[in-house]
């Protein structure tokens, strides 16, 4: 699938424009990750633009909606990513793309968080800042840490670094971002 064809599908499902934002985020990790790593970019960019694709329309029946549309068009290795980017599901981690979408969903969601509180937004984030804002169970209270630290196991990352890379990731892309 390439990024036309999974934009196309998200855009027929999200409007909300946080929503849209936040898999923008997780696409540009999940991108930045696969040329890292030698893997598929189109299916981690797919994996990280379509992840919460069906969240909006059908939040009770997320994520099986675009799992089963992403199933219908053959794309079967990034559906499975996408219905594993919740530990309590208990969808089997099989690949380097369902661990690396777990590991990047939830802490690049907190990363930004961290970022919109700042007065300089990104911009000066450090690694640090953002473990201490881990540890706060008020701030970003939605985000559920036990998945960011399962996340980080699963993917075989150390967490200081991988906050550093999303941080970069996102640093980057701040103007687009808006952060």
């Amino acid at each position: 699938m390439v990024r036309e064809q999974a934009l196309n599908l998200l855009e027929s499902m999200t409007q909300s424009t946080s929503l849209l934002r936040h898999m923008r985020t997780v696409e540009l990790v999940m991108e930045a990750y696969a040329e890292k790593l030698g893997e598929n970019k189109e299916e981690w960019v797919a994996a990280g633009l379509l992840h919460d694709a069906d969240y909006e329309p059908f939040p009770e029946k997320h994520p099986q909606v675009i799992v089963e549309k992403l199933r219908s068009l053959g794309e079967d290795k990034i559906a499975h990513a996408i219905s594993a980017h919740y530990t309590k599901w208990g969808v089997p981690y099989e690949t380097t793309l369902d661990k690396g979408l777990l590991a990047c969903d939830e802490l690049t969601g907190f990363i930004v968080a961290c970022a919109q509180v700042r007065p300089e937004g990104i911009a000066s984030l450090e690694p640090k800042s953002v473990i201490k804002k881990l540890k706060d169970k008020g701030f970003a209270a939605k985000v559920d840490r036990e998945e960011v630290y399962k996340g980080v196991e699963l993917f075989g990352v150390v967490l200081v670094d991988h906050i550093a890379f999303i941080i970069d990731v996102l640093k980057r892309n701040k103007e687009e971002l808006g952060i």
